[in-house]
């Protein structure tokens, strides 16, 4: 039998002191799933580009109307391709089981959540604001809205990423929730593509787009400190249900 001195006795605050390597692991994990997953990347890029692609051909190929409507369009394709992926985010770890284990886990469920939030927005929102430029230049966007529609697709597609989660917390153990997800976090989708679609024609219009891009970035402060809390509550909910 063990001694007592031999028995380890474990800190009560371990698990804060251990958060940032324990978050850098799953962060790293969540990329390794994710990077396996081509279809799941694959989907939401293909939408965005083939609708915009086809875009010209339903509304016709005059260059001031598709200008017209390029940052609008850009943006409501941004916000739907994103919405596309946000229902897997927790649905192949709930079906394995690997949800529960991470609810029981000393690692907080914040880290957890927020984990998977970055890398779904690396592998969706960050190669859809990369894109926007070349789409951009496709739909006869003048250039002086290039640095705008970049910059706030970056903190704007961040921001939805977190509040899709909180959705896709809340419908995980449902079966085909994704038009359930879509009306839970569609209406909070409404500001960020308001100030989004702001800045872009703010920059057309020759006036500063800063105000825009603060509140944005004001919205993806809040956003990250307050919607892993509530994807984690509702993750917590949805298991017990």
């Amino acid at each position: 039998m063990a001694s007592v001195d031999s028995i380890a006795v474990r800190d009560p605050a371990e698990p804060c002191h251990r958060a940032g390597p324990g978050f850098m692991a799953l962060l790293r994990v969540e990329l390794l799933l994710a990077l396996r997953r081509r279809a799941d990347i694959a989907n939401p890029l293909l939408f965005f580009v083939t609708v915009l692609a086809l875009l010209p051909l339903g509304v016709g190929p005059e260059p001031e109307l598709l200008a017209r409507m390029a940052p609008g369009m850009i943006w409501v394709m941004a916000l739907l391709a994103t919405l596309l992926s946000q229902e897997s985010l927790f649905r192949s770890d709930f079906e394995d089981g690997s949800l529960e284990q991470l609810t029981l886990s000393p690692q907080p469920l914040y880290f957890a959540v927020l984990a998977k939030v970055t890398v779904h927005w690396l592998v969706t929102g960050l190669p859809l604001a990369l894109l926007s430029p070349l789409l951009a230049m496709m739909l006869n966007l003048p250039a002086a809205g290039y640095p705008s529609l970049l910059l706030s697709l970056l903190l704007g597609t961040a921001c939805l990423s977190l509040i899709g989660a909180v959705g896709a917390a809340l419908t995980v153990s449902l079966r085909r929730a994704g038009l359930l997800l879509a009306l839970i976090v569609m209406p909070l989708y409404v500001p960020v593509l308001i100030f989004g679609t702001g800045a872009v024609q703010a920059a057309l219009d020759g006036y500063a787009y800063s105000v825009q891009l603060a509140v944005l970035a004001a919205l993806l402060a809040a956003a990250a400190a307050l919607a892993p809390l509530a994807a984690a509550g509702a993750i917590r909910i949805s298991l017990d249900s």
